[in-house]
């Protein structure tokens, strides 16, 4: 299912996934999060949540310490987009910029149930994207920073160059094995595909885009049926089917993937469709079309 957006976010948090009636079956909340500069706004959810930083600057009051991976000084060295500060109270206090999400690796906060966050923009505008899950685990708060995202150029070196991609994994049962969630981004190409040989999992799935210009398109396969995406839509992928994509030529695709873990079942890789493996293996034939006129 695609959940078409018009226009631009609401302003605040604007649901955009509920976890109730036909869509329970997410077992997931997702959100956007817009805010005017001085503008801000609380989180004291009985859920897991992860915060991801799309544009703009803004600043973090977490009511409890936050762990990080990096410098023990308040300033990161070489990441002067990133300041944490720990508070006499015992919270932390977090400011945080990202200006592209294309070129950008993203910063992503992730909060355990419970654990109040108050999130400021200290930029014209600041974008966040809300992903929200039950879970009884009390782990730490941890910051995730760009430098630490698992980046990888998916494909490269194969077919033909059509299925590079940039897929940049923030946290995993890898490094996050308290978590319900999985959560990252791909970059896709203009006029390329991406998840890709398709593949399927039985754990629901979220796809949120963005494309650069923001009048582009992409399209999606959900099993058999095919689909037109656009800027701001959502995909909801259930039920085992496959999900490859393809961005129209000319147009950078984004979007944020974020999987929920089934009980007794976590997402830790996916299957992929028998009939197309073939082409992701070493010395693959695929036809090439000829450049010199007949």
């Amino acid at each position: 299912m695609v959940l078409h957006h018009s226009g631009d976010y609401a302003e605040g948090y604007e649901l955009l996934v509920l976890r109730s009636g036909d869509r329970a079956h997410m077992l997931m909340d997702f959100a956007s999060l817009s805010l005017q500069k001085g503008t801000s706004w609380r989180s004291n959810a009985n859920d897991e949540r992860a915060f991801l930083l799309a544009e703009g600057m803004v600043e973090f009051l977490v009511s409890a310490k936050v762990e990080w991976v990096g410098s023990s000084e308040d300033w990161i060295p070489d990441l002067k987009s990133i300041y944490i500060e720990s508070l006499a109270e015992g919270g932390t206090r977090i400011r945080a910029s990202r200006t592209s999400l294309l070129e950008e690796n993203p910063i992503v906060l992730h909060l355990p149930a419970g654990t109040e966050v108050k999130i400021q923009a200290l930029s014209k505008r600041a974008v966040l994207y809300v992903s929200a899950t039950s879970n009884d685990t009390r782990f730490a708060p941890r910051l995730y920073l760009p430098f630490e995202c698992q980046t990888e150029f998916r494909n490269e070196g194969t077919l033909q160059e059509t299925s590079t991609r940039i897929v940049r994994t923030v946290f995993n049962k890898t490094n996050a094995p308290w978590s319900n969630l999985v959560l990252g981004e791909v970059v896709n190409q203009p006029g390329r595909w991406s998840s890709y040989p398709p593949h399927h999992h039985p754990q629901p799935e979220i796809y949120h885009y963005r494309f650069y210009p923001e009048q582009g398109f992409g399209m999606t396969a959900l099993g058999t049926e095919a689909y037109l995406v656009r800027n701001r839509d959502t995909l909801l992928i259930t039920d085992s089917k496959d999900h490859p994509q393809v961005a129209a030529p000319g147009y950078a695709m984004w979007y944020l993937w974020v999987i929920r873990h089934l009980d007794g079942n976590p997402y830790i890789s996916p299957e992929f469709n028998p009939d197309h493996v073939w082409v992701d293996k070493p010395g693959a034939q695929i036809w090439e079309m000829r450049r010199e006129r007949q």
